[in-house]
């Protein structure tokens, strides 16, 4: 009988050992393919931030900020931040009753006034504005003097018509 049991226990002990092993391998092969998927994953986001780091830079193009060259018209002034100054005095045009000056169409909802400007190089800017309901972009021509006042001229402009 002694026989027997210890028979049983080790015909049990061996079932739940390969138990074990087949369970441990399938878990094992699981995980492998797991870590291979977000291998995959962090790869690809990898990729993405580089794709838009590249972007970045390639919007940045066309920014005072990045132009050293354009810069270098500024370095007599002593200005922190050319950009900033120059659109400063931009948004400034804005605060006069009415339509902005610098925009060439009377606004239809309330008054055209400027919201986003890109201050390219030394002399020049694209904006947008609107009224809330229309809007256009701008083509400015600048010129910062060496007493920090800022001449704006009117280069190009458009007014996108509404289609519904």
């Amino acid at each position: 009988m002694k026989k027997n049991i210890f028979l049983y226990l080790f015909v049990f002990a061996s079932l739940i050992a390969l138990y074990a092993i087949v369970n441990g391998n399938k878990k094992s092969k699981a995980n492998e393919a797991e870590i291979a998927d977000l291998k995959t994953e962090v790869q690809q986001l990898k990729d993405s931030v580089e794709a838009g780091k590249i972007r970045q830079l390639e919007m940045q193009y066309f920014s005072l900020e990045n132009n050293d060259d354009a810069l270098a018209y500024y370095d007599h002034l002593n200005l922190e931040n050319p950009a900033n100054y120059i659109a400063d005095k931009l948004l400034e045009t804005n605060e006069k009753k009415g339509d902005n000056p610098l925009i060439p169409y009377e606004g239809m909802d309330s008054d055209f006034k400027i919201n986003k400007i890109k201050v390219m190089n030394h002399r020049w800017i694209v904006t947008d504005f609107s009224d809330g309901k229309y809007w256009g972009d701008l083509i400015l021509k600048y010129e910062l003097k060496d007493d920090l006042s800022v001449d704006f001229t009117l280069v190009d402009h458009l007014l996108y018509t509404r289609s519904n």
